[in-house]
């Protein structure tokens, strides 16, 4: 009885570690894999298959998980390094690489501590990029930089299994002295572009008022011109005026109309005493006493004028009765 019960006993023991054993056995068999990640299998120390996000079944005991990728795109800060540009000119720059694994197998079989390779080697073609550059290059042209870094970085990662996304120069802090020497240059600059501009003001203002100036003589030039020939048609009419008058007058005498020898007379002596009163050079005129005499003179003028153009038939002589 004893036997038989330590026989059935033992078979129990046996079942139940069995069982165990072969739970323990499919539960190491079956891996989940989380989205975003990919798992290296291994068996006896060598890689035979990538495992895939989702449910996946491997031999227990012969084979086992090797590596654990992480496939989303990570980003690695470049820390702060100094640079010597081509110009001799030291500054200092920093960035950020982002790279994204695109085969699990090569990316942990083929290099030891992947970030650090990539931030090794950014550093050194960073250093390397920005050495062939002058410093105003440097500066200016973050953009070529960052171009011929993705180029150069994402070439030598390929055989990694990893494809280099972008590569950025967060901050380039030259020397104080030089921030102080190019703001002085700026400013330079800047009061020399002021300069040029003024300048050319100025000499637009100048061309501008010599062609105002040049319009204006034109347009006085033009002004004197039809005066001139305004005054020429005055002077003109004036004298055809004054020959119809003289003619009028010769037609007046020679009708022996003694007025208008006299109207004709004063004119001509009111023209010279305004010519000469106008004068500027004259400072006493010498005036007849007595205006009446000059009068008189004008009449008389008329008065033989006029026995000359009609003269009167003489009386005749009376005889004496006593004679």
């Amino acid at each position: 009885m004893d036997i038989s019960a330590l026989s059935i006993d033992g078979f129990a023991v046996f079942v139940v570690v069995f069982v165990l054993i072969a739970l323990f056995l499919v539960y190491s068999g079956i891996k989940s894999i989380p989205q975003g990640m990919e798992h290296t299998v291994e068996r006896f120390g060598r890689y035979t298959r990538t495992l895939k996000p989702g449910l996946n079944l491997i031999i227990p005991v012969v084979d086992k998980i090797g590596a654990q990728v992480n496939m989303r795109e990570t980003v690695v800060d470049v820390p702060s390094q100094e640079v010597i540009t081509k110009d001799n000119a030291m500054v200092t720059a920093d960035g950020v690489v982002f790279f994204q694994v695109l085969d699990a197998a090569k990316s942990a079989y083929e290099v030891n501590n992947l970030d650090r390779a990539i931030l090794n080697l950014t550093m050194t073609n960073i250093r390397t990029v920005m050495g062939s550059l002058d410093l105003d290059h440097v500066l200016s042209e973050r953009d070529d930089i960052n171009s011929r870094l993705l180029t150069v970085v994402d070439h030598a990662t390929n055989p990694w299994g990893v494809k280099v996304t972008r590569i950025e120069i967060k901050d380039i802090t030259p020397p104080r002295d030089l921030v102080d020497s190019m703001a002085r240059q700026m400013k330079a600059e800047r009061e020399k572009r002021a300069n040029i501009l003024e300048a050319e003001g100025l000499k637009q203002a100048a061309i501008l008022k010599a062609d105002g100036e040049k319009q204006a003589a034109i347009l006085e030039a033009e002004g004197r011109k039809e005066s001139a020939f305004r005054d020429a048609e005055a002077r003109e009419r004036e004298a055809e005026a004054e020959a119809k008058a003289t003619a009028f007058v010769s037609e007046a005498i020679s009708r022996g109309d003694v007025q208008a020898i006299n109207y004709f007379v004063a004119q001509k002596y009111a023209d010279v005493l305004g010519k000469l009163a106008s004068a500027p050079n004259q400072k006493v005129l010498m005036m007849p006493v007595e205006a009446s005499g000059l009068m008189g003179s004008i009449a008389g003028i008329a008065e033989i004028a006029k026995e000359s153009f009609n003269p009167t038939p003489k009386e005749p002589l009376e005889l004496d009765d006593k004679a």
